[in-house]
């Protein structure tokens, strides 16, 4: 059944991210027929530990009882409805519910269905909302190494060249900021000091992913950046925009990363784990200040008219309370300090290897490099030995990361570890 799904898979669909050539070639295609908690099973009843929740989005494991029962339960009463000019009970719960464990500064929710649109809403809104200002602010200010999603704007302020070199001639203008690494950032901070001043009056907004550069080969830096260019940024009256779809809910240690650095953005891009890994959704979340710009008579021609068919979808929406209920139930944050250290802990044994470099953590993300393969798709062959041993690890080039769903054992960590050496062994 696997090599039959496979083929047929093959003729008719092209994959997100993937050169479809190394199908044929490098990397085995697996049709997947169930899953439960930290492992997906193919048609053969394979099993393969999820070791990146299934790109970034899964919190607590596949066909999770309680989210089930909930989406469960929506669906026999409403499955969507247009979010212009209605709306319904899931969906304002949800927001008052953000609301209440979020800064007090933020007070709107903007919702859309997928991460990158949660981008693509900020940066618009941020240039419009300037020029409701009767700013006419036109270039955006981002992070060397940072991406932000693959529609036109996100790419516009991504700086990663395999996603976005073709596409430059078309895309918005922005300015780049040497990327802080660690706790190396003075220069960062010099640099974007440099910008400000050389670009005063035409910068619509500061986008930045607070604490890991996710895409960006897992590059994890110290807060003490966030706060001070964040504040530097606003000293200028240029909006700042959190892009916390990957490292939100949880994922860098805190609910959510701004919480660890002491500012509060003016936007703050939310998706991914926000309904557990069962269905797109994500938002935007900003303040009455800009709220209040757009808020006219409609003869004013002052309204955000952007809009997404699925906007605002009930069952996404149920599935994002019981997120929420999950978190408040069973007290996750403390639990994943305690599984982050246990993590981390293990982890240790691989700086035995020489081509192991930059081992690196923050909360439930972790991330080393391979060094001395340069020229050569090492991450691939770790993939494909995952695989063989049962594991779902897909590289970012030759780095290697960990970012499991918040239900991982100690056993399935040891498990892991234990085959990232034999590995590593073969190298």
């Amino acid at each position: 059944m696997n090599t039959f799904l496979k083929d047929l898979d093959l003729s008719y669909i092209w994959h997100p991210c993937t050169q479809m050539y190394d199908h044929k070639e490098n990397i085995p295609l697996i049709p997947i027929k169930r899953a439960e908690g930290m492992v997906l099973y193919d048609f053969e009843d394979r099993g393969y530990l999820d070791c990146i929740s299934s790109w970034w989005v899964n919190l607590f494991g596949h066909c999770n009882a309680y989210i089930n029962q909930k989406l469960k339960e929506q669906v026999e009463s409403l499955e969507h409805i247009i979010f212009a000019g209605f709306t319904h009970k899931p969906i304002i719960d949800l927001s008052k519910r953000l609301m209440d464990i979020l800064d007090s500064k933020f007070s709107k929710c903007f919702y859309a269905d997928n991460g990158s649109s949660a981008v693509e809403i900020a940066l618009k809104m941020a240039f419009h909302a300037n020029m409701l200002k009767k700013e006419k602010k036109t270039k955006f200010l981002c992070l060397h190494n940072a991406y932000h999603g693959e529609t036109m704007g996100a790419l516009s302020v991504g700086d990663l060249g395999i996603y976005k070199e073709v596409y430059e001639p078309i895309l918005l203008k922005s300015l780049r900021v040497k990327a802080p690494c660690g706790n190396d950032y003075e220069e960062s901070l010099e640099d974007l000091e440099k910008l400000l001043k050389s670009h005063k009056g035409e910068i619509a907004a500061f986008i930045l992913e607070p604490l890991i550069q996710c895409a960006g080969n897992m590059n994890i830096y110290d807060k003490a950046f966030v706060k001070e260019a964040t504040k530097l940024v606003q000293s200028y009256g240029i909006y700042v925009i959190f892009d916390e779809i990957a490292v939100g809910f949880g994922r860098s240690g805190s609910m959510f990363a701004y919480q660890q650095c002491g500012v509060v953005p003016d936007f703050l891009c939310l998706s991914k784990g926000i309904t557990g890994g069962y269905l797109p959704l994500s938002v935007v979340v900003t303040h009455q200040e800009i709220y209040n710009l757009f808020y006219a008579p409609y003869y004013e021609n002052k309204a955000f008219l952007h809009s997404h068919s699925y906007t605002g979808n009930a069952l996404a929406c149920a599935c994002a309370n019981a997120v929420l209920d999950i978190f408040e139930q069973n007290n996750i944050l403390e639990s994943n300090k305690i599984l982050s250290k246990f993590i981390w802990e293990k982890m240790q044994v691989l700086k035995t290897f020489a081509c192991v470099k930059n081992l690196r953590y923050c909360g439930m993300v972790f991330a080393f490099d391979l060094v001395g393969f340069e020229g050569v798709r090492k991450g691939l062959e770790v993939f494909n030995a995952g695989l063989k041993k049962g594991l779902l690890l897909r590289p970012l080039g030759n780095t290697i990361y960990l970012m499991p769903p918040y239900i991982i054992t100690q056993e399935q960590v040891v498990y892991i570890i234990k085959s990232l050496q034999e590995i590593l062994g073969e190298f």
